[in-house]
């Protein structure tokens, strides 16, 4: 609900032709409400171009305008702020524990010498760690390429702020069953 009055707050600005804040370089003065990997933290005031702001950022309910009392809410619940980024990190950290202990195995058709006949991507990876009980987004699966031999991998699984663990991988052939 929240999210829906913002949206239409920013869609009314644009349209009103209302004064947007504008920042030393000429972008647009914005508070994230949420952290953003490429932009900032949480409470940040960021600058960027206005179709960034106008598209993504403000109706995707990431960002404000950075008025002075937004700038003054966020002083004033920076302690809470701080505990809430502390908390995410902890359970962040946590996870990352717990892909790091994980290891799943994938079946692929594969000839004798081992080439898979198609190719494991990120999708595959995310379906087999819900199956264990680990949710995560395609997004966080950072693969050099398609897995396309018969071997073990280790992937790497990037979970935001920083932290990052290791999956243990194992592309095996399908049992076949005469």
């Amino acid at each position: 609900m929240q999210v829906q009055v913002r949206k239409k707050q920013a869609r009314n600005a644009f349209r009103t032709g209302k004064r947007l804040p504008k920042g030393p370089n000429g972008g647009i003065q914005l508070l994230l409400i949420q952290s953003v990997d490429s932009l900032g933290k949480q409470g940040d005031v960021v600058e960027v171009k206005p179709g960034f702001a106008r598209n993504y950022l403000i109706p995707q309910g990431l960002a404000t305008y950075a008025t002075d009392h937004h700038r003054r809410m966020i002083e004033k619940h920076k302690a809470e702020l701080a505990e809430l980024q502390r908390q995410q990190l902890a359970s962040l950290h946590d996870l990352a524990d717990v892909i790091s202990k994980t290891t799943i195995t994938l079946e692929a058709n594969a000839n004798e010498e081992g080439h898979l006949y198609g190719s494991i991507g990120a999708e595959e990876i995310v379906h087999a760690l819900k199956n264990v009980g680990v949710s995560i987004s395609i997004d966080n699966v950072r693969l050099d390429g398609p897995l396309k031999q018969l071997a073990e991998y280790s992937v790497r699984i990037y979970l935001g702020h920083e932290v990052e663990s290791h999956l243990k991988v194992w592309v095996v052939p399908t049992s076949r069953e005469v």
